[in-house]
């Protein structure tokens, strides 16, 4: 089960380049809102797999912080509807 939309919303803007939350919501409301749902969801897992991923010592600290920066920008694209079928990404 998912959890509730305002819990999917529920994370640090600030970092992200392209946050509309006006287009977000817009998204959670239109026929792709089922899709953007998982993507919040799937994001969320990428935030804690980022975490888990930083405070790792056993590998280099270069490829470590490259890794964590992969993972956090795959949530901030999904996050910001980039990968929904109309496209949020600006051209």
């Amino acid at each position: 089960m998912q959890p509730p939309d305002q819990e999917l919303l529920d994370f640090d803007t600030s970092a992200l380049e392209d946050w509309d939350e006006q287009r977000a919501r817009a998204a959670l409301d239109g026929d792709n809102g089922p899709l953007y749902r998982n993507h919040l969801h799937i994001a969320m897992h990428l935030d804690r797999w980022a975490k888990a991923e930083s405070g790792r010592t056993d590998t280099d600290a270069r490829y470590t912080a490259g890794y964590v920066q992969a993972l956090e920008d795959m949530a901030a694209f999904l996050r910001q509807t980039y990968y929904l079928p109309e496209g949020g990404h600006p051209s």
